[in-house]
């Protein structure tokens, strides 16, 4: 048997790679979405920021989140996670400051993968971003996720659709996800029809991934999304175990 050594006194369990910083927000969060732990093949761990409210972190920017946002991260790490990643996109306001708050990866908008996506592309090339809300996706967030004004990218928003908006934006209660499914493909016609050039989707909002597959049969482009991005680091924190015949450890 290999020999254990208790890694902390602060907690009596083990084997929660990932921590999940979570909206204190009330919508159905169906098999997909970041806030369902059934979305992963590894044991996730959350905590919910009290207090932020979907109205104050995508529509006021509310600076004072920050610290509940930071004792959500330091909770989290206490208890054993040895990543930390946000469900939702707009939460890359607070990217930089979370990242410096603790000692363990922070990866808190799925927006972090546009950079890398952009380096994957030949020239003329875009990545198309859809997004909860463009209207309130600032300069600020993607500065802090890493993407630059020179970057090949574009974004469109889901927020003047009325299934989408009412049941995540506005937390009405019910979703229906056949009618949402479409609205988020009539979306990304319109951003293909416009822009043609889009090679690669990223769907920022958590509450996307369930959708991603017909996102990509219908575009037939690849898809990036919070549970690739959460998969990604995943597997650096647990890299695979490799054997087979002739070869021994």
């Amino acid at each position: 048997m290999p020999f254990y050594k208790v890694k902390s006194k602060s907690r009596s369990w083990d084997g929660e790679p990932i921590g999940i910083l979570i909206l204190d927000a009330a919508y159905p969060c169906v098999p997909g979405n970041v806030g369902n732990a059934t979305t992963y093949p590894f044991p996730v761990r959350y905590h919910e920021v009290r207090g932020a409210s979907i109205e104050r972190l995508l529509n006021q920017r509310d600076p004072t989140l920050l610290e509940p946002f930071l004792e959500g991260a330091r909770k989290l790490e206490a208890e054993g996670v040895r990543g930390i990643t946000g469900a939702c996109g707009f939460m890359a306001l607070f990217q930089p400051q979370i990242a410096d708050a603790v000692d363990v990866p922070v990866f808190m908008s799925s927006l972090l993968q546009v950079p890398f996506i952009t380096r994957t592309l030949k020239k003329g090339q875009k990545v198309g971003v859809l997004t909860a809300n463009a209207s309130v996706l600032t300069e600020e967030h993607m500065r802090n996720v890493g993407i630059t004004p020179d970057m090949p990218v574009v974004v469109y928003g889901m927020e003047e659709k009325y299934e989408f908006r009412s049941s995540i934006l506005e937390e009405k209660g019910t979703m229906d996800t056949d009618i949402m499914e479409k609205e988020i493909l009539e979306v990304c016609d319109k951003m293909l029809a416009e822009h043609p050039d889009v090679a690669a989707i990223q769907l920022e909002c958590s509450d996307m991934p369930p959708f991603a597959r017909a996102v990509h049969e219908h575009t037939g482009r690849p898809v990036f999304d919070f549970i690739t991005m959460i998969r990604h680091v995943y597997s650096a924190l647990e890299p695979t175990l490799y054997s087979g015949p002739g070869y021994h450890m």
